[in-house]
C-alpha cells in the first residue's frame, strides 16, 4: 500500500488539505497528516481543524511515496521548521512525488532544486519561485519530473488527477 504525507500547519487553505486527504484515502492509500508537532490540532483559514498523526521530526522520506503541500499561509509556517524542510528535501532528492498547490510551492523554494524546473502557484509567490530558479507557467497544473504544482482551489480536481496518475 502506498503511503502519502499531507503536511499541516496553522492557516492552511481548508480545501487544499482536505480534498487531497480524502481523495487519496478514496484511492486506497495510507494518508498521514504530518505537522511540526504530533497530535496537534491545526486550524485552516476558514477554521476547519485537522489533527496531525505525526511530527515532521518523526518521519522519513523512506517511509513515503509522496507528499502533498497545501497552500494558505501554512507553508510560511512550515518553512520555519527545520525538520519539515529536511523531509521535503529528502523527498525531492529521492525523486518522490511532491504535490504543492497555491502557496504550497513556497516550500519548494526552500527545499527543492528548482533551477530550470517548470512550476505554477498562486500568482503572489511567482517572484519567490523565479528567484529560486524556476520557470513560472500560468496553468491549472504543471508537472515537471516529480513535482506537481497548481494555482488555486479551483484547480484541485486536475491537481489530484495528476497526483493519482503519478502514484499509479
Amino acid at each position: 500500500m502506498k503511503r502519502i504525507a499531507v503536511l499541516a500547519e496553522q492557516q492552511f487553505e481548508d480545501m487544499e488539505l482536505m480534498y487531497p486527504y480524502y481523495r487519496l484515502l478514496e484511492e486506497g492509500y495510507q494518508v498521514d497528516v504530518v505537522g511540526t508537532e504530533k497530535d496537534k490540532v491545526y486550524k485552516g483559514k476558514n477554521g476547519y481543524p485537522v489533527k496531525s498523526t505525526h511530527a515532521s521530526r518523526e518521519v522519513s522520506s523512506k517511509d513515503y511515496d509522496g507528499v502533498i503541500i497545501p497552500g494558505g499561509y501554512s507553508p510560511d509556517y512550515m518553512r520555519r521548521c527545520k525538520e519539515t524542510v529536511e523531509f521535503v528535501k529528502e523527498m525531492d532528492r529521492e525523486g518522490k512525488l511532491i504535490g504543492a498547490i497555491c502557496h504550497g510551492p513556497w516550500m519548494l523554494a526552500s527545499c527543492c532544486k528548482l533551477k530550470g524546473k517548470k512550476v505554477t502557484s498562486f500568482i503572489s509567490i511567482k517572484d519567490d519561485l523565479t528567484n529560486a530558479g524556476a520557470i513560472f507557467v500560468d496553468k491549472e497544473v504543471v508537472v515537471d519530473g516529480n513535482l506537481i504544482t497548481s494555482r488555486t482551489p479551483k484547480d484541485l480536481v486536475l491537481f489530484m488527477k495528476s497526483v493519482i496518475n503519478m502514484l499509479k
